[in-house]
């Protein structure tokens, strides 16, 4: 096989894979993009690829693409009984702030749940959750969410519908192998033993490289490092902003500040006024003023100015106290600023001079401002943070055209990005995937991305409220949760006894789901990661043109080479470290398709087992710990986690090394070489 004379399109073939291979490496358009980029060249090609228009978008008929998306849906249909934010809650009674029984809690729960759902709405769920876990237990939040990450992959080796590279590689195992594909549990035995040795792992020597990066209970001013950034300035009567508004304030400044928060004293203004109004969030995001407040329904609604308890006398102007003043997020409220009012003010050193000095305004050196400085006034808003999902509507939008301030009164004031802090110039910084947000909003604003997942915000009261209100009123399970469950179960079951195929089943359950009321045709459509599925599609056609150009022999020559030297095992090792190293620069999904025809053609060579070469490849792609950008979970941990990207290298290095050694034991083993 290997002997075969290759076509001339190989050097063609060749060079489309590196360019594939710098776009991916490189984010310099996104990897979807770059995936329909490749069906179009392959296609235009064709005299030299060997792959016609049909076979260009043939990844889109593939049934691994289908039952990807399938999954998908089944994924959110489970995810809206409630049952996963209720075991995640449930961690809280099991930990009792204990540090060893935390990191036990978030790997033996989270595992297990993603060997049968998508892994990253699981991920998503659990980290505003360990986030809280942490500081119950006294411990950085750092040391439980990398553990979250690798336990959420190491889950995806359970079963046949862990992940997406297990479902193409069995598409391949079909294709490409005189057999079927795999089964739903074909490979679960050696699956149970990754996991288990990867959570020891976790336990032991991945617990004590993972490190400490945030702080036990920092203060988020702190964590962000925005004690230079964020000041308070009082209104003189001579200021010039007397008699203006927030917003005409902020036009008509040239210094480049945001206006976070005014106080003030309650004997210098009365109480709620006339120019009160009510601020809602739609369907889909729609949002009007001047609403009526008794409407009902799932609308999420921001209400301005409602009346509050204040404390009846002022304290002075110089210490202003928020037991002495009335306090308001300045998206809530329309009115004149007056004298004697403090103004929170977020903007660098030089601007907030410059803001001060034209405005003719006081700084207020002493009052330094805290996260208690948004927790402690008389206003709703808060500061939070929240992570950019990589589904998220607003990847790519710089902040400013995201709309997030005057659409859901949400300011950000800090980003999180590859180990480095984002403070100015935040309205022209283009949100990527993975970014996280330090935020002032209000609570309903929480809510409303709590339900849409827009955004992931990350909750540090998801504990108190569990211990305070029990699991049942805060994580209440949907009346369809049975029957949900029901039909997950039953499309693995049929599928695991060969009654149907994986993608028939699969497509059943989400009919049955939708039929039966457990989600809405809105809510399945919604739930695809479009991305991954156009991502998959556009790089299947290049495993279709390195078999046609013999591009895939061409490599594994040098994986036989090496036998030369090495005992068949280690051969097999090799594929499983290549396959590995590469699923954590490129998309796991385009390393499957890249690696499998390679490694059935070193098999075959060789003359060894090609299926046990085939799983090599399965596992090592399936379990990227490497880089923040090898796995979507490392990504989503990456900024709440604080990690620098030599973290992963230096936890997930170890990890990779320890169960390519397993599972070539394993392989070895089981299926034999």
């Amino acid at each position: 096989m290997i002997g075969a004379e290759l076509s001339g399109g190989v050097p063609v073939v060749f060079g489309l894979i590196a360019v594939a291979l710098a776009l991916f490496v490189s984010e310099a358009i996104p990897s979807d993009v770059t995936a329909i980029g490749i069906m179009v060249s392959l296609a235009a090609l064709e005299p030299l690829t060997g792959v016609g228009h049909r076979a260009a978008i043939s990844g889109f008929a593939n049934t691994a693409t289908v039952t990807i998306v399938a999954m998908y849906m089944l994924s959110a249909g489970v995810q809206q009984t409630g049952v996963v934010q209720r075991l995640g809650l449930s961690l809280a009674a099991f930990a009792k702030g204990d540090e060893t029984r935390a990191l036990a809690a978030t790997v033996a729960t989270a595992g297990p749940i993603a060997g049968f759902i998508n892994n990253t709405p699981v991920v998503a769920i659990f980290v505003p959750m360990i986030s809280d876990l942490a500081e119950k237990a006294g411990v950085s939040p750092s040391k439980l969410l990398l553990p979250l990450s690798y336990a959420a992959i190491l889950g995806g080796t359970l079963t046949l519908v862990g992940t997406s590279t297990n479902l193409l590689a069995s598409e391949f195992a079909a294709e490409l192998l005189d057999r079927g594909p795999i089964g739903m549990f074909e490979f679960a035995p050696l699956g149970i033993v990754v996991f288990a040795v990867g959570v020891g792992y976790l336990m032991t020597v991945g617990r004590w490289l993972t490190p400490a990066r945030i702080p036990v209970e920092a203060d988020l001013v702190e964590e962000f490092d925005l004690e230079d950034h964020l000041t308070q300035v009082r209104v003189r009567a001579d200021s010039v902003p007397v008699g203006q508004t927030i917003d005409e304030l902020e036009a008509g400044t040239e210094a480049k500040v945001r206006i976070l928060q005014r106080r003030r004293e309650v004997d210098s203004d009365a109480r709620v006024g006339e120019d009160d109004s009510v601020f809602e969030f739609g369907e889909g995001g729609e949002r009007g003023r001047g609403a009526s407040s008794d409407r009902t329904g799932p609308d999420q609604r921001l209400r301005r100015g409602e009346n509050r308890e204040l404390a009846p006398d002022a304290a002075g102007l110089d210490e202003p106290s928020p037991d002495a003043s009335e306090t308001f997020a300045t998206v809530e409220t329309d009115r004149q600023i007056r004298e004697g009012d403090v103004l929170t003010v977020h903007g660098n050193l030089q601007a907030v001079n410059r803001f001060v000095e034209n405005q003719g305004l006081r700084q207020l050196l002493r009052d330094q401002v805290t996260e208690e400085t948004f927790d402690e006034g008389t206003s709703e808003d808060l500061l939070a943070k929240a992570v950019v999902p990589e589904a998220s509507p607003y990847v790519g939008e710089t902040v400013s055209e995201t709309r997030l301030r005057e659409i859901y009164r949400l300011t950000v004031l800090a980003i999180r990005r590859d180990g480095q802090l984002l403070r100015t110039g935040l309205d022209e910084i283009g949100l990527e995937a993975g970014d996280l947000l330090l935020i002032q909003t209000v609570p309903s604003t929480l809510e409303y991305f709590t339900e849409t997942g827009d955004l992931v915000i990350v909750d540090d009261g998801a504990v108190d409220r569990v211990l305070g209100d029990g699991i049942d009123e805060t994580a209440p399970l949907s009346p369809k949760t049975p029957v949900a469950i029901a039909v997950m179960a039953g499309v693995v079951s049929t599928a695991a006894l060969g009654l149907v195929s994986i993608v028939i089943s699969a497509l059943a359950g989400v009919f049955l789901m939708i039929v039966t009321g457990c989600l809405s045709t809105a809510d399945a459509y919604d739930a695809v990661s479009w991305n991954v599925v156009f991502l998959l599609a556009g790089v299947i056609p290049l495993g279709v043109a390195l078999e046609a150009t013999g591009g895939s022999q061409f490599i594994a020559r040098g994986l036989v080479a090496s036998a030369e030297f090495l005992p068949l095992v280690g051969v097999l090792f090799l594929v499983a470290i290549a396959t590995g190293l590469l699923a954590n620069v490129i998309t796991p999904v385009a390393t499957v398709v890249l690696m499998i025809p390679v490694a059935v053609d070193t098999a075959g060579s060789l003359g060894a087992v090609r299926f046990s070469f085939l799983l090599s490849v399965l596992f090592a792609s399936a379990t990227s710990f490497m880089t923040p950008v090898g796995y979507q979970t490392n990504l989503m941990v990456y900024g709440p986690g604080g990690y620098e990207f030599y973290d992963f290298v230096r936890v997930g290095a170890p990890l990779q090394v320890l169960l390519a050694g397993v599972t070539t034991v394993g392989i070895a083993l089981i299926w034999g070489i």
